[in-house]
């Protein structure tokens, strides 16, 4: 399923996405990037061996697939530059955040294939989770094409409705940060308890690393895994009790709601250009 494949953004998640590729035996002359930086296109052509240009329309006339992967702010200049030069047969897919793929269409002419994605920061170390949504003209075989791709930085998962995207957003896209955040306060927390800040730091990362793993490679869910290392009368069971007794899951329930609002705000925002 080897399409031409054209990146227009070469920041750190195209990037990303292209690393992956190559990694797992895309051909690199079907990929080429543009981005008005002359420094980055380099620097991307030496690491990569692909095509890197500043000319968009000229880049996107070349390609099957057309990788959106500029900052949401400049998207709908960057759809209505390149609207002329699409094909009936191209797919569209956009990493930018936030941006409905109703506007996307509209900024590029009407009846595209478009997937929209919301990776994360994960998968700039291949590591990453991306919520997939196909609007209706989208084929089968393109949905492959997408899944492909961005596959290359993680795992992906589609959803049906694409205002879920603002729940993946508030799950997976926000979600790193909330761990970077709960390994913070380990850390400090393990410090104040008379451990050095360089060993407690490496014991909460570790310890979320490990945790990760089990969750992800065992046969048990997350709610048996703490069941059974919470021994009754234990320590963990008193430091669950503790989070429980402060509302921890209230917590992480209003976080991910701000977090799912905050996105549906930004997406009403950025659709009016």
């Amino acid at each position: 399923m080897n399409n031409k494949i054209c990146f227009i953004g070469g920041g750190n998640m195209a990037a990303s996405l292209i690393g992956g590729l190559i990694n797992n035996a895309y051909p690199c002359e079907l990929i080429s990037v543009t981005d008005p930086d002359q420094n980055k296109l380099q620097q991307l052509a030496e690491q990569f061996s692909i095509h890197t240009t500043a000319d968009n329309q000229a880049a996107v006339q070349q390609a099957d697939v057309i990788v959106l992967a500029v900052k949401p702010q400049v998207l709908a200049d960057v759809c209505k530059n390149i609207k002329a030069s699409l094909g009936e047969s191209n797919l569209i897919i956009s990493i930018a955040a936030g941006i409905r793929s109703t506007d996307i269409d509209r900024w590029l002419g009407g009846n595209n294939a478009i997937v929209r994605c919301m990776p994360n920061t994960p998968s700039l170390i291949q590591a990453g989770a991306t919520g997939l949504y196909a609007n209706p003209q989208t084929s089968a075989k393109q949905k492959q094409v997408a899944e492909q791709i961005l596959g290359a930085a993680g795992i992906t998962l589609w959803v049906d409705n694409e205002s879920l995207l603002d729940a993946v957003t508030a799950v997976s896209g926000s979600g790193p940060a909330y761990f970077f955040l709960f390994m913070e306060a380990m850390q400090r927390a393990g410090s104040q308890l008379g451990l050095d800040e360089q060993t407690a730091g490496l014991l909460a990362k570790q310890t979320a690393l490990g945790a990760a793993r089990m969750a992800l490679e065992g046969e048990d869910d997350p709610a048996t895994l703490r069941a059974k290392v919470t021994s009754k009368g234990g320590t963990t069971a008193a430091a669950i009790a503790s989070f429980e007794a402060n509302g921890f899951e209230q917590i992480i329930q209003q976080a991910l709601n701000a977090a799912r609002d905050r996105a549906i705000e930004l997406a009403d925002e950025l659709g009016k250009q």
